[in-house]
């Protein structure tokens, strides 16, 4: 999955109708909110839109023919594999009417076409885990846990020797733990966070 590394923007004109389309990363429903709040414009005719975070996702019509606007621009999110994002689409009325094959196709078309130019970043899921070691073992294990691109997110130490909170690509998890415990010779403990 991916997600927008900032808010992007497409126009296009469809038979005399304006559409301006705006995409954005969000983190939650509430940014959705308040993304499409700043991006409509209340003196265009419709300010239709979509949003999707993870299996949470709302589309809107606004006052277009039901499923011709927002079920178009959802599924040019999905069609990205996008996550985390919302775009709102703004047509000013030409005087055409487009018929509801055109409106899907302008809606969803403006909207695509606004995600296909937006730059895109990677969503990698991560895990923390604890790994506690001993004092002799600490300097290889964080340069090896270093060269894996693994993060350490804190690091403490107690009488027993140093503990490291680390944060790993969920697919790699498993193989960087074990790794660790083979490097300590079986001596590190370590344990995945709920």
């Amino acid at each position: 999955m991916f997600t927008l590394k900032r808010i992007e923007s497409a126009t296009q004109d469809v038979k005399k109708s304006r559409f301006l389309a705006f995409a954005a990363p969000i983190a939650d429903e509430q940014a959705a909110k308040e993304f499409l709040a700043s991006h409509s414009d209340p003196a265009a005719n419709h300010n239709c839109w979509a949003w999707r975070i993870g299996q949470a996702y709302r589309f809107s019509d606004d006052g277009e023919p039901s499923g011709t606007a927002g079920k178009p621009i959802l599924a040019a999110i999905d069609g990205q594999e996008l996550d985390g994002v919302a775009v709102v689409v703004t047509r000013w009325f030409g005087g055409i009417l487009l018929g509801s094959g055109g409106l899907v196709r302008a809606y969803g078309g403006t909207a695509a076409l606004c995600l296909r130019a937006a730059e895109k970043i990677e969503m990698i899921e991560t895990v923390r885990a604890t790994v506690a070691v001993d004092f002799s073992d600490m300097a290889l294990i964080k340069a090896r846990l270093l060269a894996r691109n693994v993060t350490i997110a804190g690091e403490s130490f107690t009488d027993k020797g140093p503990v490291l909170i680390v944060d790993l690509r969920k697919d790699e998890a498993d193989a960087i733990l074990a790794m660790v415990v083979d490097l300590s010779r079986g001596k590190a403990v370590v344990s995945l966070d709920d």
